[in-house]
């Protein structure tokens, strides 16, 4: 069973390199722009069968490792 996990910096936070990567884009000519926040992705394959069992699995990942709870949010996805 496979699931994603994206990893973003909370609203708050400041994204240093999101603003740099957006002034970069403005500069190349994607004037359109209004903001862009980078973050992380992991696809998790799991040898589990039962979805809320695997799903608790992942939740547990990113608490313990995969997110810093005081400044990243994540959301888990099944795929």
């Amino acid at each position: 069973m496979k699931f994603a996990v994206t990893i973003t910096l909370k609203k708050d936070v400041l994204d240093p390199q999101g603003k740099v990567v957006g002034q970069t884009l403005k500069n190349i000519g994607i004037g359109n722009l209004n903001s862009i926040r980078q973050g992380k992705f992991f696809e998790i394959d799991l040898d589990e069968s039962d979805s809320t069992k695997g799903e608790a699995k992942v939740r547990e990942m990113c608490e313990k490792l995969l997110a810093n709870q005081i400044i990243e949010d994540f959301q888990i996805k099944k795929i």
